[in-house]
């Protein structure tokens, strides 16, 4: 299981990097050879881990969001 938790990290990176370099092609403008290379790796990748990796930072994101929404917003501070 150890393992596996650090592939995830790297995954959701790789997701991370090929994003931009997505972004970046679609405007026309020339992509790095490690952007290439990162995006022919999240190509590659199975969809299972794909959706892994997408899910966690979603996930990762709205929890994130809730609690510093809850911290700020939240009814137990004092008027």
């Amino acid at each position: 299981m150890t393992e596996d938790s650090g592939e995830i990290f790297d995954d959701l990176y790789l997701g991370l990097r090929a994003g931009g370099a997505i972004r970046k092609q679609r405007r026309g403008e020339p992509l790095t050879t490690e952007e290439r290379e990162a995006l022919g790796r999240w190509q590659r990748l199975s969809t299972w881990r794909k959706a892994l990796a997408v899910g966690g930072f979603a996930f990762g994101t709205f929890g994130l969001g809730f609690t510093l929404g809850g911290l700020i917003f939240g009814r137990w501070r004092k008027a």
